[in-house]
């Protein structure tokens, strides 16, 4: 699958030459070479345009084995996994996590919060940032504490309150610039004055954990994708970025053909290319009908699929915590102790990718839901989620089965990584 050259041969970063289908930009290209060097990409495509004599050491390419060649992983709703909650606040428990979904095939993420009290959320903000500048991790994703009491779902329900904008403004001065999204209710008083901060600091609103109707769930997003577009011209958004919705149907109300609710507008608008729509499309929090339905009525340039993932992930059933609530693993689903409540996921985003295509969604549209789409939203779709020259070299190889056999970040080989029990 890889050849990498000799030592004496070797340029003075490592050089590496994989070969197999392409699955990226949601195209399949067979028979393919991704070349990196010096931790770019230097040359992404069909195998009969790759010149080897440009590159010491690849004048022998490996047989093709059926494998595939994917854009590292990007993950824009994250908990944990590991043992690790991001929540927590722990230094060594997030590195930990992050340590993890690295080597799991998710190369790029979003360490996502829980709704908590302002000062644990300070504490958090204050762990992750270090790891953004370090970049383990692309940011920080807040779920709350601005979300609706009637939705809160796994969110502790104590520590939910409407928008305040002095709040807001400690949380992002906690952030130093890594904060990248937040989940609001919309419904909530002073919601349009949350919009214009967010925005105003380059931070993607994300609409969720909502009891909306149809009307205002459509309005808050338009608002919030005309404010963008306008921090965009000055640079605070990438040209393609888009408000987002924070794990579509899930906390949220059921769509119904006399009452819509959020669901039907963040379909329509998403479909219109106005929004992205996250989706745990992991067989437990959608069905796998469900997921194959939205991939149909949206196209999968308008769907970031996501993990949702919490510290149990990669660990056995057992009891755990998400955030200061009580959580059970049975059977991999993690429900709250307290009321049964879904309290996140325990895939991984390769897992996801997996269910998706299972479901009945094209293996290139599955893999551009969790790449270049959630790319587009942190504005790094030149930099990642893609295989394209110049780009940073995240890539992770596929068997047949689409189960992992290589990952490479920023061009370095990552040591494999199983489920404990395996």
């Amino acid at each position: 699958m890889i050849l990498t050259p000799e030592d004496r041969d070797a340029p003075a970063a490592p050089a590496y030459f994989l070969r197999g289908a392409l699955l990226s930009d949601g195209a399949v290209t067979p028979d393919s070479v991704v070349a990196v060097t010096d931790g770019r990409i230097a040359y992404a495509g069909p195998s009969g345009g790759f010149d080897a004599g440009q590159f010491p050491g690849a004048e022998e390419l490996p047989v093709p084995q059926g494998s595939s060649l994917l854009p590292g992983l990007v993950d824009l709703h994250c908990h944990g996994a590991a043992g690790g909650g991001f929540p927590t606040g722990d230094d060594r428990a997030c590195r930990e996590a992050v340590d993890f979904l690295h080597r799991h095939g998710t190369t790029t993420l979003l360490a996502s919060l829980v709704t908590a009290p302002g000062d644990e959320l300070v504490r958090s903000l204050g762990v992750l940032k270090v790891l953004a500048a370090e970049g383990l991790i692309a940011g920080v994703h807040s779920e709350g504490p601005f979300l609706s009491s009637a939705r809160c779902g796994a969110q502790n329900p104590r520590w939910l309150r409407d928008p305040d904008p002095e709040l807001l403004r400690h949380l992002l001065a906690a952030a130093g610039g890594a904060l990248q999204t937040m989940t609001y209710a919309p419904e909530l008083p002073g919601a349009s004055e949350l919009l214009r901060i967010l925005t105003d600091h380059g931070v993607t609103p994300s609409l969720g954990h909502t009891d909306a109707d149809a009307h205002v769930a459509a309005a808050s997003l338009a608002e919030a994708a005309d404010l963008i577009g306008r921090a965009a011209a000055g640079g605070a958004f990438g040209p393609q970025a888009r408000p987002t919705v924070t794990h579509l149907f899930n906390g949220m109300p059921p769509l119904h053909h006399r009452s819509p609710g959020p669901v039907a507008a963040c379909l329509r608008l998403a479909a219109a290319g106005t929004v992205v729509v996250e989706l745990v499309g992991d067989g437990v929090h959608l069905d796998p009908e469900t997921v194959r339905m939205v991939f149909d009525l949206v196209g999968a340039e308008g769907i970031a699929l996501v993990t949702d993932s919490m510290a149990a992930t990669g660990l056995p059933d057992g009891e755990y915590e998400l955030g200061s609530s009580d959580v059970v693993v049975h059977d991999g689903v993690a429900t709250l102790r307290s009321n049964g409540a879904l309290a996140g996921g325990t895939a991984t985003l390769l897992e996801v990718v997996r269910a998706t295509i299972a479901a009945g969604v094209s293996p290139a549209d599955a893999v551009m839901a969790a790449t270049l789409v959630p790319a587009r939203v942190l504005g790094l779709e030149t930099e990642i989620g893609g295989l394209r020259a110049g780009m940073r070299a995240d890539v992770i190889a596929v068997d047949p089965g689409f189960e992992l056999v290589t990952v490479l970040r920023g061009g370095r080989i990552l040591p494999e990584c199983r489920r404990v029990g395996q």
